[in-house]
């Protein structure tokens, strides 16, 4: 099962996907569809579910890229293929060459997805609280206009990630988010835990793409946490289990 942003379906010429983990072959805490090369899963289950979602995007598994993602600021700018062994270490990628499907992986950080259709420029960046605040968002942005984009015709779409409703933080987070930027107190509301809180990721993101010029912003809002079609971190770690499976999230402009 795959969803989809209405902005980004309404661009002629692009494909893309926020993949659900129904559809796969893995079995067990990976059922089905993991596309974690990083997880304990059966490396024979992750190239086949990965060869499973490059199909469903209409290209060649050499072309459905990823990155080694690291919570960094960093962007890749994808001219060729490359393999899984000599993948970059950055959480985002640009490019402008049809073809070439831009995949992150996410189990509740939050994958955006980007084009601009005049100039037919796509991104694709992995953003949790740590990315996002290290500027990973408005690296992208700055990478696809070195492509030549512009920031004013950009498209950004928000993919399934943990919802503030589920994503309870201690105090220590909020004074760390909101030393020297008062301001992101607005994206916490108290837990009914004492000394603790619930943080709106999505929304910091959203203001981070606003501030950086985004004026066309799409979500679909799906919580990674609570619905379980979705692999999920933090679900995983208070169940208890030994691992979890990676979501991936993608785009690719036609050939």
């Amino acid at each position: 099962m795959t969803f989809t942003s209405s902005l980004l379906s309404a661009v002629p010429g692009l494909r893309h996907a926020f993949f659900s983990r129904d559809g796969g072959v893995s079995a067990g805490i990976y059922e089905s569809l993991n596309g974690g090369i990083g997880s304990h899963d059966d490396p024979a289950h992750v190239i086949e579910n990965r060869r499973r979602m490059a199909e469903h995007l209409g290209v060649t598994p050499p072309q459905f890229l990823t990155v080694f993602q690291i919570h960094s600021p960093d962007v890749a700018v994808a001219t060729t293929p490359w393999d899984t062994a000599s993948r970059p270490h950055a959480d985002a990628m640009v490019t402008k060459v049809p073809g070439l499907a831009l995949g992150v992986t996410a189990a509740d950080c939050g994958p955006i997805l980007f084009v601009d259709p005049q100039t037919r420029v796509i991104g694709a960046a992995h953003s949790g609280w740590k990315g996002a605040i290290g500027g990973v968002l408005e690296n992208t942005i700055t990478a696809m206009e070195g492509l030549g984009a512009s920031r004013a015709n950009i498209i950004a779409a928000i993919g399934p990630l943990i919802r503030q409703q589920s994503y309870e933080v201690g105090a220590e987070f909020v004074a760390r988010f909101s030393e020297g930027a008062p301001d992101n107190a607005r994206f916490f509301v108290p837990s009914t835990r004492a000394d603790h809180a619930m943080f709106d990721l999505a929304g910091y993101i959203r203001q981070r793409l606003e501030r950086a010029g985004i004026l066309m912003i799409d979500d679909v809002g799906i919580d990674t946490y609570a619905d379980e079609r979705f692999f999920s971190y933090r679900r995983t770690t208070h169940r208890k289990e030994p691992d979890y499976g990676r979501n991936i999230h993608a785009i690719v402009l036609d050939g």
